[in-house]
């Protein structure tokens, strides 16, 4: 059987992420999505820095999934070779999307927005840690 993240694992992602944000002050919104790129958790911390993190960081959470990749591979290819990955509609090809992975198998994904896409990395990545542990 295929591996799924459940409620609780997204819930300590979710918390891992946003202790990083906490701890390093920037704040931000949180999404963990299931592989299949629907939600399952959206926070949204007091004075997160940027309005529209309330879409974005979603959307990077869902490009992350269903591209199985972090999205910041596809904000690589739109600014090196491959401008054309621009076109991919409905996706957000932008920093701060982690996949997250069981046994092999991408199960789901963080998206994060702060204020900058070093720290949505940083925050994401401290989320995707949770999860491997």
């Amino acid at each position: 059987m295929r591996p799924i993240l459940t409620l609780n694992e997204a819930r300590t992602v979710a918390a891992a992420a946003e202790a990083k944000a906490r701890s390093e002050g920037w704040p931000c919104v949180v999404a963990v999505v299931d592989g299949e790129g629907l939600p399952i958790v959206l926070e949204r911390m007091d004075n997160a820095s940027v309005l529209a993190g309330v879409e974005l960081a979603p959307g990077k959470a869902r490009t992350a999934a269903l591209f199985r990749r972090e999205s910041g591979a596809l904000e690589d290819a739109i600014n090196g070779n491959r401008p054309a990955a621009i076109t991919a509609r409905g996706f957000v090809l932008l920093r701060g999307g982690i996949p997250l992975l069981a046994d092999g198998h991408v199960i789901g994904a963080i998206g994060v927005s702060a204020d900058t896409s070093d720290h949505d990395e940083q925050i994401a990545r401290a989320g995707a840690a949770a999860l491997a542990k």
